[in-house]
C-alpha cells in the first residue's frame, strides 16, 4: 500500500535568479487550452479518471467562452493607485458584484456545459443552477468568493466557479503585473486575495527553480519564497510528504506552526504539470494526509469535499 514519506527541508535545486519577477498574470484563452489538455492527460478509466474527464470537456468550455470576449478592460488608474498602497488586490473579490459580463459568461458556459458527457447528478445539478432563480444563483457565487461551499449543493457550485473563473481569468489578464504587491504577506493573490490551490516549482528561462502560488480564481501567479508556509508564513516546521514510488514531482508542504498543508508542484521535474489540474489530479495525496494531523489549506472549486 502506498504510504506517505515525511521529508525534511527542500529537496529540489534552489533557484536559478536572484529576483524573480513578483507576479504573472494569465493569458485566458492559452490557460484554459493548457488546462483541459492536462485534465485530458490525467482522466483514464479507473478511480476518479471519469471526473477528470468530464472537467477536461468543462475547462474547453471555458477556453471556447474566453476566446469569445472582448480585450479585457483595464482596472481604472484611481482604484489601482488606492488598492496598491494599501496593500489590497485590485479585483477584491469581497467586493465584487456581478455584471453583465459574468452572465453573458454564465450563459454561454451554462450551454456548451448542457453538451457534456456527465453523469444524470451532474446533468440535473447544471439544470437547477442554470434554471434557478437569480437570487439563488447570486448566493452561490457569493458561496464560492468566500470560499465556502455547502456540502449539499458542491455540484451546483462546481458551475458557479468555472463561471467565475472565466470571469475573473479575464480580469486578471488586463492587470500589469510590476505594479502588483504582495497581500497578506504573500498568503493571498496579489489580483483577487483568494487563497493559493498549489505552489509550483518553476522552470521559466528567467526564474527557474523558484517558486510561485498560484490562485484558483483568478489564476494569477505570485512569487514565494521556498521552505515557507504559503498560508502562515511561517519558516519553522516546514517539511514535505509525498507518495512512496512516486516520481517525487507532487508533495504535500506541511506546516507545524498552522497545522495545514498546501500541494508543491515541480515544473522542472514535469514541465506538464499544471496547479489547479494537477491538484485534483493528486487526489491520492490529500486521502493520504486525511490519515495524519494536518488539514488541507488550499481551496480548489473542482475538488470540493477534500
Amino acid at each position: 500500500m502506498a504510504r506517505k514519506i515525511p521529508i525534511a527541508g527542500d529537496m529540489t535545486a534552489i533557484g536559478e535568479v536572484k529576483t524573480p519577477p513578483f507576479a504573472r498574470t494569465p493569458d485566458p484563452t492559452r490557460l484554459f487550452e493548457r488546462r483541459a489538455a492536462r485534465f485530458r492527460a490525467l482522466a483514464d478509466d479507473t478511480g476518479i479518471g471519469p471526473y477528470l474527464g468530464f472537467l477536461a470537456g468543462l475547462v474547453a468550455a471555458q477556453h471556447e467562452v474566453a476566446r469569445e470576449l472582448p480585450e479585457a478592460e483595464p482596472v481604472a488608474e484611481e482604484a489601482l493607485a488606492r488598492a496598491v498602497d494599501h496593500g489590497m488586490p485590485p479585483l477584491d473579490r469581497n467586493g465584487f458584484a456581478p455584471d453583465a459580463l459574468l452572465g453573458t459568461i454564465t450563459d454561454h458556459l451554462f450551454t456548451r456545459a448542457r453538451t457534456l458527457d456527465m453523469p444524470e447528478q451532474a446533468a440535473r445539478a447544471l439544470e437547477r443552477v442554470a434554471t434557478g432563480r437569480a437570487e439563488t444563483r447570486l448566493h452561490m457565487i457569493g458561496n464560492v468568493l468566500a470560499d465556502s461551499i455547502p456540502v449539499e449543493a458542491m455540484a451546483e457550485h462546481v458551475y458557479v466557479a468555472a463561471a467565475l473563473q472565466v470571469r475573473f481569468t479575464h480580469a486578471a489578464s488586463a492587470l500589469p503585473e510590476r505594479r502588483l504587491k504582495s497581500v497578506a504577506d504573500g498568503a493571498a493573490c496579489p489580483a483577487c486575495g483568494g487563497p493559493p490551490v498549489s505552489s509550483v516549482i518553476v522552470g521559466w528561462p528567467q526564474a527557474g527553480g523558484t517558486r510561485f502560488c498560484a490562485c484558483a480564481l483568478c489564476s494569477t501567479m505570485w512569487h514565494h519564497v521556498r521552505v515557507k508556509c504559503v498560508l502562515c508564513s511561517s519558516t519553522k516546521g516546514i517539511k514535505y510528504q509525498e507518495i512512496e514510488g512516486g516520481p517525487g514531482s507532487i508533495k504535500a508542504e506541511t506546516c507545524d506552526n498552522c497545522g495545514c498543508y498546501v500541494k508543491i508542484l515541480n515544473q522542472q521535474k514535469d514541465v506538464s504539470l499544471e496547479p489547479l489540474a494537477d491538484d485534483v489530479g493528486s487526489l491520492a495525496i490529500d486521502l493520504l494526509m486525511k490519515e495524519s494531523r494536518f488539514r488541507r489549506g488550499a481551496f480548489n472549486p473542482f475538488l470540493l469535499g477534500y
